[in-house]
């Protein structure tokens, strides 16, 4: 399959092109520069600028740019990079297809969204067909699916990955914390976490990008939810850590801002499409999946 990926530069993206190109794919990588390789093709999307033959030459295109939810305080300008790094490049991705002819269409888009659809969802399990929230991120995440639809509008099979927060991402930061002896749950860590470890997720995408009888929202996430106090107490059992300690959640806002509120939210999402059709899961649950991480995160230090 010929392939043509946004966001190839990412943590996800860096490793799907890897992936795709495993398998036998043929992948070219959109770059916000001259092309200077053999697999990359240049586009402008803050223009909305991209060849229309780059788009009518895949089969397939997956769109996995935006700027990082959790890099920088949340002010106005910065809510606004979030906002555009999506449906910037979502809109020009989804209207290129939109103009071809119906014969030159790729078939299917995978299309990055993010579980912050939901918004706090409290105790109550939630899946694909629930409402957007009313928190920034799931206004957010309305737009930026909402981008797509040209897309989905020309007939092309749209896919959106309502992605759950990476392991990966988490443990970074917090794994030296954690081997320290200075694991902290975060609040009352009763919030649900809508997790998915990075190897699941890249087989996710590659289950959705065969399975020709899925479209629309999809919750890429881990098979069982987890709460956050559930998360601290497996991940300080992966580092053989005790973790005893609290992270207020006025501490948090001195800390991030409004960015700590989405720590403090509970997202209790379901991946109900994923089960339906079949999906299995390496790493189903907190306590697997983060002593996978930790042992492999220690291996490639060493």
């Amino acid at each position: 399959m010929r392939i043509l990926i946004s966001g190839a530069s990412g943590f996800l993206g860096t490793r799907l092109v890897e992936q795709l190109k495993g398998d036998g794919h043929e992948v070219t990588r959109l770059v916000r520069r001259p092309a200077q390789a053999l697999d990359e093709a240049s586009w402008q999307p803050a223009q909305g600028q991209i060849d229309p033959q780059v788009v009518a030459a895949a089969d397939a295109v997956i769109n996995l740019s935006g700027a990082n939810v959790g890099d920088k305080r949340w002010t106005a300008r910065y809510k606004s990079t979030l906002r555009s790094s999506r449906v910037d490049t979502t809109g020009t991705l989804a209207r290129a297809i939109h103009k071809l002819p119906q014969a030159d269409r790729p078939r299917t888009l995978l299309q990055g969204s993010a579980v912050g659809w939901y918004g706090d969802t409290g105790d109550n399990a939630v899946t694909e067909e629930a409402p957007a929230g009313t928190t920034f991120l799931a206004d957010l995440c309305r737009v930026w699916e909402a981008a797509a639809r040209p897309a989905e509008d020309a007939g092309t099979r749209v896919v959106l990955l309502r992605t759950g927060i990476t392991l990966d991402s988490l443990l970074k930061p917090l794994l030296p914390v954690f081997r320290l002896g200075g694991g902290a749950k975060i609040g009352g860590g009763r919030q649900w976490m809508p997790w998915v470890h990075t190897p699941d997720w890249l087989a996710a995408a590659g289950f959705l990008l065969e399975r020709e009888d899925i479209s629309g929202p999809v919750n890429v996430v881990g098979a069982e939810p987890a709460t956050n106090a559930q998360f601290t107490k497996a991940l300080a059992a992966a580092v053989n850590r005790p973790a005893l300690l609290t992270v207020p959640g006025p501490a948090l806002y001195v800390a991030l801002g409004e960015l700590a509120g989405e720590s403090l939210r509970s997202e209790r999402v379901v991946p109900a499409v994923l089960q339906r059709a079949g999906f299995r899961w390496t790493y189903p649950t907190i306590d697997v999946a983060l002593r996978a991480a930790a042992t492999r995160e220690k291996t490639a230090t060493r």
